[in-house]
């Protein structure tokens, strides 16, 4: 039997289904809302405060806009868990982020109401503004609404958009901007110091840190950051509504219903609380619980307690180096946390840079501070360095600048699903020229390759790791040419070169095989880019190279073996085995691993198929 909470929510099976209520109906409704978000979130992990805090928000926003035909447009898209429940997708939410279930972004193929996929941020003005023009190129009455946060707002996308969207005074794009302070972190630069000046003016916001300011100086303070607000984005040309309370569900609609009546692009600035409603995520103020790991609700404490991380061993080596290096500095794209850079730059805060969610500025301010004669680390997300392709290329690499890029959660992530795997980067970094990449296998090997990293002044560096939990140590019987060997069989049928935590696998797959009588020797290339020479020095003692990579294969580190191979004049033929070239839905990373046969019974597997028998018998020692 369905409760009464079950039985509001499965009533609301389209937007329209939410005009008849009043607003006490409503009422009730977010707080449903609020209390399954929680329950799901704390199951199954995934983006908890700012969905919490956007409840009255997207109610508003499909009371007022008639989506389909309306585009609402979420930048990230993080925030669309209540946009899901309130088009049809509330009775599947105890499927959020698992195999087959609802993703934790839009999904086209979920519903007509989604638009975009895409979960990086800065982009919703910029598909704002086609959708826009493309409605009037075809003739069609529709308005466009952008979703961006304060945050967002920190990338240059979101102002080259701005740019263009004002450029046409008549064509509806109504960007709302859900200001709640935060990205990952408290909102870094300039304008968001403009509009910390506002957010206390208004009543649903949260209260400032330190003593509470008097009444007249919150009025002051807000009446001047809107005065600021107003000329800024009338200096696009664009027409200002706000501040509005994002809990007031009345004031939300009455403005956004004035911006609709307009006609043209309007701002409508609406300051909310990440977490609302949930005191463990308002309190939470290292991230208001931004993206948990499944928790128990009455806490908000994680169900277990997990091993060493990637990150964590990252960090601490990384504030270790610092300690000795003054020449050292770090910048990050608005996730000081997730990568461990805050704490490893604690004690040297005027070193660090948060430059907020704007990637591209990250490395060529990096160029430019290592042209300065500083050596600057630049930590992102495997995935979001990709959007600084360019700029790694062009300002950093053909100046041959000493930029050292971390590249966390690598190769395949998981439950964020397709946009968050960070599977292109050996492929698509390792084409630019004097780029040396490393894939540590353990936290000994990362604690070395970024020592090495932060050595090398000659030209680029990046050191990737996936996410999770720290493997077991892997100790090398020995070292050669930068080369560490991690397991010799006799004879010579296979060489396995295992890049990164891969090599974990590839020992056990080397236990298969030695037992059914192969001869398989495994290297981990410690810098697979480029190819060391050790391996191509190597190979012609092979009937098979295996290349065992955590990212594509199409222009992969096999690849790369195969082509150095080649052009030594050696025949000994290449087998890659990595990440296939597609998009790869949610799942576990374990899980998604098995299904591409990279685990150590896959790679036996496969190494049987290409060889068929062993050279002899008997297994070698």
């Amino acid at each position: 039997m369905l409760d009464n909470r079950q039985d509001r929510l499965l009533g609301i099976q389209e937007p329209a289904d939410l005009r008849d209520l009043d607003y006490r109906s409503l009422e009730v409704l977010a707080q449903d809302i609020r209390e399954l978000i929680i329950s799901s979130v704390a199951r199954t992990g995934g983006h908890l405060g700012a969905n919490l805090g956007v409840v009255e928000l997207t109610l508003a926003l499909h009371r007022v806009f008639h989506s389909p035909v309306d585009r609402i447009v979420f930048d990230t898209g993080h925030q669309a868990y209540v946009h899901k429940m309130l088009t049809g997708r509330a009775d599947r939410f105890d499927t959020l982020r698992q195999p087959g279930g609802i993703s934790g972004y839009p999904a086209r193929a979920e519903s007509v109401h989604d638009l975009v996929e895409n979960s990086h941020a800065s982009t919703a003005l910029s598909y704002a503004d086609g959708l826009a023009k493309a409605a009037e190129l075809r003739g069609e009455r529709r308005c466009v609404v952008a979703v961006v946060g304060d945050g967002a707002l920190t990338g240059g996308m979101c102002w080259e958009a701005l740019n263009n969207i004002a450029a046409a005074r008549r064509r509806p794009v109504v960007i709302v901007v859900n200001d709640n302070g935060r990205s990952y972190a408290p909102t870094p630069g300039r304008l968001a110091a403009i509009f910390r000046h506002v957010r206390p003016s208004v009543r649903s916001a949260p209260p400032p840190d330190g003593p509470a300011p008097s009444a007249i100086d919150l009025l002051k303070e807000g009446f001047e950051g809107t005065q600021v607000l107003q000329e800024v984005f009338a200096g696009f040309g664009l027409t200002y509504l706000g501040p509005v309370p994002g809990h007031d569900l009345p004031a939300l609609e009455q403005t956004l219903a004035r911006a609709r009546e307009l006609g043209g692009p309007v701002v409508v600035h609406v300051v909310t609380r990440k977490g609302s409603g949930y005191p463990p995520a308002e309190e939470d103020a290292e991230d208001c619980l931004h993206s948990p790991p499944p928790f128990d609700p009455p806490t908000g404490q994680p169900l277990r307690r997990t091993g060493a991380k990637w990150t964590a061993a990252f960090s601490a080596e990384l504030r270790e180096l610092a300690t000795g290096r003054p020449d050292l500095v770090v910048i990050t794209a608005a996730m000081p946390g997730p990568t461990g850079t805050a704490a490893a730059m604690a004690d040297r805060p005027d070193h660090f840079f948060d430059v907020g969610l704007a990637e591209q500025h990250a490395v060529t301010s990096a160029a430019g501070l290592a042209m300065g004669g500083m050596h600057p680390v630049v930590a992102v997300y495997s995935t979001f360095l990709n959007r600084a392709f360019d700029q790694v290329l062009l300002d950093v690499g053909l100046h041959r600048l000493p930029v050292t890029f971390v590249a966390d959660r690598a190769g395949i992530t998981g439950p964020d699903g397709p946009s968050h795997h960070g599977i292109w980067d050996m492929a698509v970094f390792g084409i630019v020229p004097g780029m040396r990449i490393a894939a540590p296998r353990d936290a000994a090997t990362l604690r070395d390759e970024l020592r090495e990293a932060l050595q090398i002044s000659t030209g680029p560096t990046l050191v990737r790791f996936p996410t999770g939990e720290l493997p077991a140590s892997l100790p090398a019987l020995r070292g050669t040419g930068g080369t560490d060997l991690l397991y010799r069989s006799l004879p010579d049928d296979v060489l396995v070169v295992a890049v990164g935590p891969f090599a974990h696998i590839a020992v056990e797959a080397a236990g298969l095989l030695t037992e059914r009588g192969y001869g398989v020797t495994v290297v981990d290339p410690r810098w697979p880019v480029p190819v060391p020479d050790e391996v191509v020095r190597m190979a012609p003692d092979f009937r098979m190279v295996l290349v065992v990579e955590d990212g594509v294969r199409t222009g992969g580190v096999g690849d790369a073996v195969a082509r150095a191979l080649r052009d030594a004049g050696v025949p000994t033929p290449v087998q890659s085995m990595g990440v296939s070239n597609e998009w790869h839905p949610q799942a576990p990373r374990a899980e998604i691993l098995r299904r591409l046969g990279l685990t150590g019974d896959g790679l036996a597997r496969r190494v049987t198929e290409c060889l068929g028998s062993p050279r002899r018998s008997d297994p070698g020692t």
